[in-house]
């Protein structure tokens, strides 16, 4: 029966070394895998901080534009009441000329006769400047007659 034990105790000796040889071929693979992952898990931490550094930067960039944006609103918020302004004057230039032009057309209705005898008048007075004109211009031209009548008596 000790026989039987100590092949036994062999056996299990062996079996037990084995096991052990197995163990330590899949410890040694994890291992190697464990390093690989190892690597790979500094690659995506360096590769984060690439990524956060240049979100950073981005978001710098962001904050930069949209105060600049705020100030050029804030800038063409002037613009648009200084454009409203204008508009308003413009208006109210508008209703000042409709206004004069109101009471200028109030006022020829009004004085429509007047204006009608002036022109009237104007037009007695270019008459008589052309008749003086022509009379005047009609002696200049007998006058030099009259000189050789004279001359030749």
């Amino acid at each position: 029966m000790q026989i039987i034990l100590s092949l036994s105790a062999a056996l299990v000796a062996v079996a037990f070394f084995i096991l052990v040889i197995y163990l330590v071929k899949t410890l040694k693979s994890l291992q190697a895998i464990l390093t690989g992952v190892s690597k790979t898990l500094k690659e995506v931490e360096k590769h984060l901080e690439d990524v956060t550094t240049e979100t950073t930067l981005l978001l710098k960039k962001t904050n930069v534009l949209a105060d600049d944006f705020q100030h050029k609103a804030e800038s063409l918020n002037s613009v648009v009441d200084a454009v409203k302004d204008v508009g308003s004057t413009v208006s109210k230039f508008n209703g000042t000329l409709n206004n004069l032009s109101t009471s200028f057309d109030r006022q020829v209705e009004e004085n429509k006769e007047k204006v009608s005898q002036i022109i009237q008048w104007s037009d007695v007075l270019l008459e008589l400047k052309d008749k003086w004109r022509a009379r005047k211009q009609s002696k200049n031209e007998n006058t030099p007659n009259e000189r050789q009548r004279v001359r030749s008596n």
